[in-house]
């Protein structure tokens, strides 16, 4: 019996004491319980499933910039918002500006809906700007309205490990770079996701979404080993789920073309993981790719259907029946 067996197929209360006690044998250890919290991060666990989430946190994060009282907003980035480090705008505080968003970063280890925007705010932390003030609280406003957010793991639904890999086209307004984001499930929830500007200059979409799934293939790759070592080998090829064909082919077909010639060569390690049989790109369509939420604002519909797919849910909707 495995520590994630016990969370994957929701056993009972008997089998994880037994589970304990056979700890105990090996290692010096007092059995405090159920764990309901810890670093932070609140956890329920019901024979359904586990809910995590970082309310007490959240709360702790609008005292301390005083904004416990402000009007909430149904997105944690406006529409078509575009920061720049020269922006003209007056200087604030670093020291202040670096801990807000130090401590968005934090909250996104329950949080997935907050990467892209703590990842965006943490560009400007060497010259923050009243404006990057600006749009970090209004992502305090989105938490307001979302405080009993968290993520919801079911129990009893396999353990098939699934990447979804998304990039937008030169997003940057300083650098003209384009931004990767991918998310892996193991079932349910989300457990692993990233947002982050990209290396280089990406001269298509094409090459921008290809770059960004050799970021999510290489991942893949950390992830299955972890796996392994936890005895949940994956037999099949991880799906990445990319929506561009064109990145696609580019990862299957080896021929030397113009599409391929801009992008550097350790972005080819795609291929390998492809030919290797641990990794396989399959095609999904735009409105399905839950990684987009990663990589752009979104307007508030589909940022909400996005939430909702990924299983960043309200305390109170934890129990019902949720299509991840």
């Amino acid at each position: 019996m495995y520590v994630d067996d016990l969370l994957i197929t929701g056993n009972s209360k008997k089998q994880i004491d037994l589970f304990a006690d056979k700890l105990k044998e090996e290692f010096e250890m007092t059995n405090l319980g159920e764990m309901k919290y810890f670093l932070g991060i609140e956890v329920e666990q019901t024979e359904n499933g586990i809910f995590i989430s970082q309310k007490k946190y959240a709360s702790d994060i609008l005292k301390r910039f005083k904004m416990q009282q402000c009007k909430p907003v149904d997105t944690p980035v406006a529409l078509n918002t575009k920061l720049s480090k020269e922006d003209g705008d007056q200087p604030i505080n670093e020291k202040e500006y670096r801990s807000l968003v130090g401590s968005l970063l934090y909250l996104t280890a329950t949080r997935p809906d907050l990467m892209f925007a703590a990842s965006l705010l943490s560009r400007f932390m060497s010259k923050p700007s009243q404006t990057h003030f600006g749009v970090a609280k209004r992502v305090l406003r989105y938490i307001k309205g979302t405080i009993n957010h968290g993520i919801y793991f079911a129990g009893g639904v396999g353990s098939n490990l699934i990447g979804y890999s998304d990039s937008d086209w030169a997003g940057s307004v300083d650098d003209m770079k384009s931004t990767s984001g991918y998310l892996f499930t193991l079932g349910s929830g989300p457990f692993c996701w990233n947002s982050k500007k990209q290396e280089v200059v990406a001269q298509s979409t094409a090459e921008a979404e290809y770059i960004a799934s050799s970021s999510a293939v290489n991942h893949a790759v950390w992830l299955r080993k972890i796996l392994n070592d936890l005895a949940k080998s994956q037999d099949d090829p991880t799906t990445i789920m990319v929506d561009n064909q064109s990145a696609i082919a580019v990862a299957k077909n080896a021929v030397d073309h113009g599409r391929t010639k801009p992008i550097k060569v350790k972005f080819h390690a795609i291929r390998q993981a492809e030919k290797e049989g641990e990794v396989h790109l399959q095609y999904c369509p735009g409105e399905s790719q839950i990684a987009d939420m990663f990589t752009k604002a979104l307007p508030k519909s589909r940022f909400e259907d996005l939430r909702l797919k990924i299983g960043v849910l309200p305390k109170s909707f934890k129990e019902e029946n949720v299509d991840y």
